[in-house]
């Protein structure tokens, strides 16, 4: 910095200037002062120095004064940050509103008024393109988020999306459905594997539990819309509604910022400097915070990037874990349930409209979001992962049994008093589907719907986080399409009490592994997650926050 000399320097790494030593001051300009950015470094040593047991990579670039708390606990700036998530999270709300499609929009296929006639085949592949297809966005997304950035990768997919919602709303034949549904597949793979690493690039600690999940809550509003809409409206109408969504959102995100992480890997400080500024607001101070992106990209960066990379020894643990809860996340049988809610319910025999049931099933998912949102950074990520999992259980255990019990009285003929009595109790039992759908919505809206999408934003390292987020995201469109192509097969084959039974069995290995092998990440930053995760955490006695500069022992 002009006027501000060290006789006894660091190395520059990525630009960042040189920090100056206590014991090597010297003052090229009497009229200059130090920065806070230089002061911060300078103490950050120096404690360091004096204690060195609570020394880390982290602790050693990242340290900073008890003295400064006041100065730092006012520049706490949500506002553009909140402005960003709610821009990127209408992009979940296109995806939410094209999973969702399937249900309201079959039923209308197979109304007496339906201008189009399609067989059960056919249905099926309408349901299970959307996630073949996004299964192959996500694969060339790992390419192209790196080489065109988070921002960029989002906007992309907006006018290809709303064409093909145009496409499917003009369809006179079932192959310009499939056409539709592949286009807005690909979009959907795109954003899914850009939106968990644009939030988890620009929102700071403190608030990254919250934000994290307004895709998720937009997404399970994207569901509820098309349900309510798909309620009155036909096919080819709901898909023009369709429409409208990525049109917002494309507009939204003329208005944000690429990502800070995403400017240094590209060697562009200034845009990153400037996009920090915008994001913590312009009178925060973002040098320190800066410096933290830049010294751990310049670690990472010491060695040349490949596809290998994400299999080294401090990658594979988070690689793993992520892939292991979008594993166990998708073969819940949560897109089963959104994909053919109306199936299910008349399926049940239930009393209630199967229209009236989805709408009831898509607000209880939308509020159960917001109460998500309230306890992720209080309780934490597993608390929820495990109440998660517990509820899921019960939910899908009394789908279970009430469907075996269903089928077995239906395929005894008898006119047995005693079996009569049962007979009604069955009957009299069809508001527990309603019921049990209801918690299992509550239940994966709580924590195995958000976390793991949060979690591959936090976890993955920086060096492999554009092609480890793709193949994550590639496994999660893989079973999406193994779960919706095959359930209408599987409840015909099995029956749907097996079904349900299966999904059970494969939420109590999800708890299993929540409870043994998930790591807590609530209120760490990416540089501290990546050192643990990597290994290379050493033991220390506080925890550093890169944003506020709060240091908590």
């Amino acid at each position: 910095m002009p006027g501000f000399i060290s006789m006894t320097s660091r190395p520059s790494l990525g630009g960042l200037s040189s920090r100056p030593s206590f014991g090597g001051m010297s003052f090229g300009n009497l009229s200059s002062r130090p920065s806070m950015a230089s002061l911060r470094s300078t103490i950050s040593r120096v404690n360091t120095e004096l204690y060195p047991e609570r020394g880390s990579f982290v602790a050693l670039n990242l340290g900073h004064s008890l003295a400064e708390l006041p100065h730092l606990a006012q520049k706490m700036y949500i506002i553009t940050q909140v402005l960003a998530a709610v821009s990127v999270s209408m992009g979940s709300m296109a995806v939410g509103f094209s999973a969702a499609y399937t249900s309201p929009a079959l039923a209308s296929l197979d109304s007496q008024n339906s201008t189009m006639n399609v067989t059960e085949e056919e249905k099926s592949w309408i349901g299970s393109l959307m996630p073949l297809s996004a299964l192959t966005g996500s694969i060339i997304g790992g390419y192209l988020i790196d080489a065109l950035g988070r921002k960029m990768m989002i906007l992309v997919c907006g006018p290809p999306f709303i064409m093909a919602w145009i496409l499917i709303g003009s369809s006179v034949n079932v192959m310009m459905i499939y056409a539709g549904r592949v286009i807005g597949g690909l979009c959907v793979g795109l954003l899914t594997l850009s939106l968990p690493v644009y939030l988890g690039e620009t929102i700071q600690p403190e608030i990254r539990g919250i934000l994290g999940l307004l895709p998720t809550t937009f997404g399970n509003a994207g569901i509820l819309v098309c349900y309510l809409v798909g309620t009155y409206a036909n096919w080819w109408v709901l898909a023009y509604v369709g429409a409208l969504v990525p049109l917002i959102f494309s507009t939204m995100m003329c208005f944000v910022p690429e990502t800070p992480r995403w400017y240094i890997s590209k060697d562009r400080v200034e845009d990153a400097r400037s996009s920090l500024q915008w994001l913590r607001g312009s009178t925060s101070d973002v040098e320190y915070e800066l410096e933290a992106i830049q010294v751990n990209f310049e670690m990472a960066s010491q060695e040349s990037s490949s596809l290998k990379d994400i299999f080294n020894r401090s990658h594979i643990r988070p690689f793993l874990l992520s892939l292991g809860l979008m594993l166990i996340q998708q073969l819940s049988g949560i897109n089963a349930v959104i994909f053919y809610t109306v199936s299910i319910f008349e399926m049940s025999g239930s009393t209630i409209n199967g229209h009236l049931s989805t709408i009831i099933v898509g607000i209880v998912n939308l509020l159960a979001t917001f109460i998500a949102n309230a306890l992720i950074d209080k309780l934490g990520r597993k608390i929820l992962l495990y109440i998660s999992s517990g509820l899921m259980v019960v939910s899908l255990v009394a789908l279970g049994v009430f469907f075996y019990l269903k089928s077995t009285v239906e395929g005894v003929v008898s006119e047995d008093e005693a079996f009569t009595q049962w007979q009604t109790t069955v009957e009299s039992l069809s508001w527990l589907p309603l019921v049990s759908f209801m918690i299992y919505v509550i239940a994966f809206s709580l924590g195995w719907g958000p976390i793991p999408w949060l979690f591959m934003g936090e976890a993955l390292p920086a060096k492999i986080r554009g092609p480890a987020a793709s193949i994550v995201t590639a496994l999660n469109w893989s079973c999406t399409f193994v779960i919706t192509k095959s359930f209408p097969g599987l409840v015909e084959a099995l029956g749907p009490s097996k079904v349900f039974f299966m999904f059970t069995g494969i939420m109590v290995i999800g708890s299993i592994y929540a409870i043994f092998f998930i790591p807590e990440t609530k209120g760490k930053t990416l540089e501290e997650i990546e050192e643990e995760l990597s290994g290379r955490k050493a033991k220390r006695n506080r925890k550093i926050s890169t944003i506020s500069g709060l240091q908590m022992k």
